[in-house]
């Protein structure tokens, strides 16, 4: 797998499931490994592990990392307009230890240390995964009431908001409505958040039509700067781990259309006998060939000038 990182290209040939660095690591998230640079600093480090059903597996796959970093990048550099975001031009090479680089080349960034908010900023343009459960159950997403006789995958009316609670690696996430998202984090903060995570959506969709590519979920995490009282979008942004891309071509009301993200492994985990519990299975090599390919193929479509 070959990713662009600037004007040179980086070739990532083994999968790294886990980093270590002469930093101080801070946390290892179900992707990223994240150290301390100084107090204003951070280092994010995006693995090749995978998560399905909140649950990392053990086998990683192999360039998810770099494509991760470097379509995150990509994002962030078009969305300044919408919202802030949390890089820096400091070069990870100038802050990790020389006999580390190999780690960290092409799949790293420094960003500032912020608090994130202690939600997760979900925004759906298609009725489908947890919210189609949701709606079957009840007619409503996150308190959201929608019309009766939706159809699997079927495009709504207008894209909405459905944030969730935040969980612990080997926990699942909890969708709440937007009167608990308030209470956490206050009226204006879910106001901010629910406003720049649409406008974010909106763009990526609009940037994803002309390349064959339908966003129909995704979901950012936020931060609020101290400092200035900004919103600053953080972590991860409109990648195949965080949102579901169709390609449109293959898209059809009533089923759930094959996707550039990691629904291909979490369809083949439903075929086995797993209770969905930590630790979990073993993936054959041909999902996880396939699985790089449908990264790198969401990357490079996406990024398709």
């Amino acid at each position: 797998m070959f990713i662009l990182e600037g004007n040179s290209t980086v070739s990532v040939s083994a999968a790294l499931h886990t980093t270590d660095l002469g930093l101080e690591r801070v946390h290892r998230g179900k992707v990223r490994d994240i150290y301390a640079i100084d107090e204003a600093h951070l280092l994010l480090v995006a693995t090749d592990r995978l998560s399905a059903f909140d649950v990392v597996l053990p086998d990683p796959i192999p360039g998810k990392g770099a494509v991760l970093t470097a379509l995150s990048s990509f994002w962030f550099a078009r969305t300044t307009g919408i919202c802030a975001n949390h890089l820096t031009c400091v070069d990870p090479a100038d802050v990790v230890p020389a006999a580390d680089l190999d780690q960290v080349r092409g799949r790293s960034v420094v960003v500032r240390r912020l608090q994130p908010l202690p939600i997760e900023a979900v925004v759906r343009g298609y009725i489908v995964g947890s919210g189609w459960k949701d709606y079957q159950a009840s007619g409503a997403i996150c308190g959201i009431e929608l019309p009766p006789g939706l159809q699997q995958a079927q495009q709504l009316a207008e894209p909405i908001f459905t944030p969730a609670t935040k969980a612990a690696v080997g926990d699942h996430d909890e969708n709440i409505d937007f009167a608990r998202c308030a209470e956490i984090v206050g009226d204006d903060t879910a106001s901010r958040v629910r406003d720049a995570a649409i406008a974010l959506y909106q763009f990526a969709v609009e940037h994803a039509a002309p390349r064959g590519i339908i966003l129909a979920d995704t979901k950012f995490e936020f931060a609020i700067d101290p400092i200035n009282d900004e919103l600053v979008l953080i972590d991860e942004a409109l990648t195949p781990d965080s949102s579901r891309f169709w390609p449109a071509d293959q898209y059809r009301i009533g089923i759930s259309p094959p996707s550039f993200d990691k629904q291909f492994v979490r369809d083949y985990l439903e075929t086995l006998d797993w209770d969905k519990r930590a630790p979990g299975p073993k993936l054959p090599a041909q999902v996880i060939e396939q699985t790089a390919a449908k990264y790198e193929e969401a990357y490079t479509r996406l990024t398709t000038p």
